[in-house]
């Protein structure tokens, strides 16, 4: 992987804390992408993202995100396609603040039933929801990355971008 913006470290200001993060944007042949909807601890404050998550120390890209889709998805067997997105998120979570620089690759599935591996990550699970890219496109709920329908648009009108996206630079 040859993105400056993801190989150097996270700048972040003083607590809050660095992370880097992979994300997969499933697709099956019929147009429907995979989402996660979670809520946050101790308010009803819910939205939808992709599967996917942090870097461990030591870990390659490609390795955390097989890791991340067998613990949140069940999804083991799958090959890691193109980066369609690039994202810097900075948000408070559990009480800490982070500042999480994230790829998107299409991973292109059969149709499967998800299940939630990892038990800490499922207190925040309320469902999976497998969506016709018609249907993401009207919705009026949160996404993460907000663009979620216009980037699997771009990607199945014209394939992956021939350069890095765009950074997307969110803070909530």
């Amino acid at each position: 992987m040859n993105d400056e913006f993801f190989a150097t470290e996270v700048e972040a200001a003083d607590g809050v804390i660095g992370r880097k993060a992979m994300k997969a944007i499933l697709l099956t042949p019929q147009n429907e992408v995979l989402l996660l909807r979670i809520c946050r601890p101790h308010n009803e404050d819910c939205f939808w993202i992709s599967p996917g998550g942090g870097l461990e120390a030591g870990e390659t890209p490609e390795a955390c995100l097989r890791r991340e889709l067998i613990e949140e998805v069940g999804l083991e067997e799958f090959e890691m396609g193109p980066l369609l997105w690039r994202r810097q998120h900075t948000f408070t979570w559990g009480g800490k603040r982070y500042c999480q620089r994230e790829l998107y690759h299409a991973v292109h599935v059969q149709r499967f039933e998800p299940r939630m591996n990892d038990a800490v990550e499922a207190r925040t699970l309320d469902r999976f929801r497998w969506w016709p890219l018609a249907e993401l496109k009207r919705t009026h709920e949160r996404l993460t990355p907000i663009s979620l329908p216009q980037i699997v648009s771009d990607y199945l009108a014209a394939g992956p971008p021939a350069e890095f996206p765009p950074v997307e630079v969110l803070t909530d």
